[in-house]
């Protein structure tokens, strides 16, 4: 990765950075002093003092437009006072760091990072590789974020939301029963998954509530697109070794609404694990929220499994309706054959993909879920919504 462009370089901070003292008694000032205000000269606004929002900073510009660096910035830092690391998991203002040797550090970060503007919820999340500064035996500073190979975002109060950062494959999961299965959920995180480049699979757990024979036209819906479906019961134990397999010397993330089981299959596949568990609501069929923050957990099989929280909502992140096609396995092919070349795929006449549809060569519920993610890409898919 070429870097070196300069040694110094100018940043931007987040809006209201830094506390702005205030005048005691502003009314009074303004009463005795009105008489005496240049309007001209009061108009001019300047840059620079101690309101500006940029600072200049020892560091380069990182060249590789591919990466996904927290606002491209290498900052400088002093190699032989730090260590790196991986951020096991984010709680408030402290972070949990795994450094090489396997000691663990409870970080805070750098307040130059923390301040950088971004369009970021957090500026750190699970999954990164930092460079720490230690202090003491199990304390330290983060003072660098490393460039992110890949992320998994969606939006959160109209803000980019990373869930967790540098994983491989996608783990969507998802349950039969209790609560019941949600295939536009799915199709909105595999979406995401084509955006980010990673590889996807569809754990379906809690498949001895139902029979089994009900799933298959879904299965074989994502089947035939290439995406891998495991039938899994973490309560009997069924699909856990396949999964095993899957998940096996690779760094994977498990997304899924709340009460599907993402904590009881992780316990399944390494029981060392052991994450808490709760029942569903009787009353709702709905589950509650046991894991709260996002964790890193290295697998005693080889690879790790980051466990998130679950997502009652799930809203794309910086996807326009122009790019929908291409994420859609199914609908790509035919895409390419419409008579318009900027078709939408909706109103259109002479639309390959309507056809298709109609011919029944693509399934008409994806048709449906890509409709409804053109329309409205920035909506969310909730958890009473789109039952099967």
């Amino acid at each position: 990765m070429a870097r070196k462009k300069s040694n110094k370089v100018r940043i931007e901070f987040r809006k209201k950075h830094q506390s702005q003292a205030r005048d005691a008694d502003l009314t009074s000032d303004y009463a005795s002093d009105r008489e005496d205000i240049d309007t001209v000269a009061s108009q001019r606004v300047s840059g620079k003092g101690e309101q500006t929002r940029h600072r200049t900073v020892k560091g380069n510009l990182i060249a590789d437009e591919g990466s996904d660096a927290l606002g491209q910035i290498d900052l400088d830092v002093n190699a032989q006072r730090t260590l790196s690391g991986l951020v096991l998991k984010v709680h408030g203002v402290e972070s949990i760091v795994q450094v090489a040797d396997g000691r663990i550090f409870r970080c805070a970060v750098r307040r130059v990072l923390k301040n950088m503007a971004t369009d970021q919820r957090h500026v750190l999340v699970a999954g990164d590789q930092v460079m720490l500064q230690p202090e003491g035996e199990a304390q330290g500073w983060i003072v660098r974020i490393e460039p992110r190979r890949s992320t998994l975002s969606r939006t959160s109060k109209q803000r980019r939301h990373v869930m967790v950062a540098n994983v491989d494959q996608l783990l969507i999961v998802t349950s039969a029963a209790q609560p019941s299965i949600k295939p536009n959920l799915i199709d909105r995180v595999l979406a995401t998954a084509e955006q980010n480049h990673l590889d996807a699979c569809i754990c379906i757990n809690k498949c001895d509530l139902i029979d089994a024979s009900a799933l298959q036209p879904l299965i074989g819906t994502y089947a035939q697109m290439g995406y891998r479906v495991v039938m899994v019961s973490a309560f009997k134990g069924w699909g856990i070794e396949r999964l095993r397999s899957i998940t096996r010397n690779r760094s994977s993330v498990v997304v899924g609404q709340s009460g599907v089981g993402k904590s009881s299959i992780l316990n399944a596949l390494d029981t060392g694990l052991k994450q808490r568990v709760q029942a569903v609501s009787l009353e709702n069929q709905k589950g509650k929220h046991t894991t709260t923050t996002a964790e890193v957990f290295p697998l005693s099989y080889g690879g790790s499994m980051v466990d998130t929280p679950g997502v009652r909502q799930f809203q794309l992140w910086d996807i326009v309706p122009s790019e929908m096609s291409g994420l859609f396995r199914d609908i790509r092919p035919f895409a390419s054959n419409c008579r318009y070349p900027n078709c939408s795929h909706i109103h259109e006449n002479l639309c390959a993909v309507k056809d298709a549809v109609a011919d029944g060569r693509l399934d008409a519920r994806r048709y449906d879920s890509y409709c409804q993610m053109v329309e409205s890409p920035g909506d969310a898919v909730r958890e009473d919504f789109d039952e099967l």
